[in-house]
């Protein structure tokens, strides 16, 4: 069932937090790149395009990072 509620629920981008946060978005990216429950979209380098990956990371995951760091 916690895998359903997960994927209900808001995710967010890294600069919309880092707004929220007053951070830059490589910090956060930096943050939150290997945190578990983060989703990886990732496109892949091609000859004319470099490769990408774009994170969206669920607000339980935020939730628990902002906690971990106000420890």
């Amino acid at each position: 069932m916690s895998d359903v509620r997960n994927t209900l629920e808001q995710h967010y981008r890294a600069t919309q937090i880092a707004d929220r946060w007053n951070l830059s978005p490589d910090t956060i990216r930096d943050l939150f790149a290997d945190e578990p429950g983060v989703l990886k979209i990732e496109r892949p380098e091609t000859m004319h395009k470099r490769g990408y990956t774009s994170l969206r990371i669920p607000e339980s995951v935020v939730e628990r990072v902002r906690l971990r760091l106000a420890a």
